[in-house]
């Protein structure tokens, strides 16, 4: 009976400890955002509560195993099982924590500051350094560490790390991509060429970048369709990125019209028009005829905005006004298509007049 309740007494005790911990931790972090409601790093460590758990109950157990006085073949598994576990937790507990932390950062520096463009350059390079080390150093020390734990595969991971160099040779080698990719987000991570948030325009379509990581970068276009495109593209091959040197974007709206179009009439509508448009943001505007033809002039109207999506919307309701204004006001202004009689139907329009002059 001793041999059932030891161990479990142990076990229990254990768990008790454990949760009692994790309890007065999230308690402590309660308190604390309640101290300093400006601050928000105590409700981000909230986060850890679960991977801290985890680490401290293998951790306890780890320890407590001898209590148990179980005897059993296995104990240097069932030791080096829940070493693992505990090495594992930690793992997931430093993610955790990093992720926090640059939360944290990333929070404070936008209410510190006006600027979205550095705050968008800040959370792209962010997201990349956690996806690094995580997927690097956190993960690699931790395979590591586990092949390490185990006397029957420590000759294995010795023989691992001392074929480092050959690995990666073989590794890089054989994906190629892979690591062009990963250099490449690195390098717009840090270069500044795209972030996330920017407005672009790639393989003809227009959207926003929704997210960066170390192999792909996806463009959330105008329709919520998703455009999924390696990062090596982005150093590639040319895209427009209109959120570059400021989220300002002019619109252009062109006008096949009539010669007879009153321009300087129309230019003043435009101005008058725009007055009362939210999206026009009062920087400039202009009305110029930009091409003409034996049959038609082209008319550019040209207004800023604040942003691509306010361009897209004013460049929309410019050109309906305009068309419907003139429609109102200046019919004849608008584009004509010349039509004439010509062959057979000529013939036919003339023949019953002929027949009747003769009949006369």
């Amino acid at each position: 009976m001793e041999n059932i309740v030891r161990p479990l007494i142990v076990v229990l005790v254990t768990m008790a400890i454990t949760m009692l911990a994790g309890l007065l931790v999230d308690r402590g972090l309660r308190f604390a955002a309640r101290r300093r409601p400006d601050t928000h790093m105590p409700m981000l460590l909230r986060r850890t509560q679960l991977p801290l758990q985890v680490l401290l109950a293998t951790l306890a157990l780890h320890l407590a195993y001898p209590l148990a006085e179980l005897d059993l073949r296995q104990d240097v598994v069932i030791r080096n099982v829940l070493a693992t576990a505990a090495l594992l937790a930690a793992a997931w507990l430093v993610v955790r924590l990093a992720d926090a932390v640059a939360e944290n950062l990333l929070r404070r520096y936008a209410e510190r500051t006006s600027d979205t463009s550095r705050v968008r350059q800040l959370r792209t390079q962010l997201g990349l350094v956690r996806r690094v080390i995580t997927s690097v150093l956190v993960v690699t020390t931790a395979a590591v560490a586990i092949l390490l734990l185990f006397p029957s595969l420590r000759t294995l991971g010795t023989s691992m790390l001392a074929s480092a160099g050959v690995i990666g040779i073989i590794a890089g080698v054989a994906a190629q991509s892979t690591l062009s990719n990963l250099m490449a987000g690195l390098q717009i991570a840090f270069g500044d060429s795209v972030k996330i948030g920017d407005t672009v325009v790639v393989e003809g379509e227009w959207g926003t970048v929704e997210e960066i990581t170390l192999a792909f970068l996806t463009v959330r276009i105008w329709d919520d369709r998703r455009l999924t495109m390696p990062v090596s593209y982005f150093n590639s091959k040319p895209y427009e990125n209109w959120s570059r040197g400021g989220p300002q974007v002019t619109g252009t709206v062109l006008l096949h019209l009539d010669h007879s179009t009153p321009v300087p009439v129309l230019r003043e509508h435009l101005h008058e028009y725009l007055r009362g448009r939210s999206e026009w943001d009062r920087r400039t505007w202009s009305l110029l005829v930009t091409d003409s033809t034996p049959v038609n002039i082209v008319v550019r109207a040209a207004m800023s905005t604040s942003n691509a999506d306010d361009a897209w919307t004013l460049r929309c309701a410019v050109r309906e006004e305009l068309l419907d204004w003139l429609a109102r006001n200046h019919p004849n202004a608008l584009p004509k298509i010349p039509t004439s009689i010509i062959g057979g139907d000529r013939d036919s329009a003339v023949a019953p007049e002929r027949e009747e002059v003769g009949a006369r």
